[in-house]
């Protein structure tokens, strides 16, 4: 079976435990370098791990095994790229 390639969605949008890529950040150029000194820059590896209630934070893991608790704004500026297996 062809791979096909899936497209982009905000970081927001990610079923738990779904693992995807960081491919573009829709923010401030500060802010994008304040994520990548984070560590979660474009190319990172990430899976979201829990979702407050409410529209409350996402708790995710990065490709490195960092966990960052993200609010809802900012997850919503994060594309991501789903993928079958990035992280375990």
């Amino acid at each position: 079976m062809p791979h096909v390639a899936r497209p982009p969605q905000p970081l927001s949008a990610m079923a738990h435990g779904q693992p995807g890529r960081i491919c573009g950040v829709r923010m401030t150029p500060d802010q994008v370098a304040w994520l990548a000194a984070l560590g979660l820059p474009v190319g990172e590896d990430v899976v979201v791990l829990r979702r407050a209630p409410f529209g409350g934070p996402l708790h995710v893991r990065a490709g490195s095994g960092a966990e960052f608790a993200l609010d809802l704004d900012c997850a919503l500026g994060i594309d991501v790229v789903p993928a079958a297996a990035f992280i375990r």
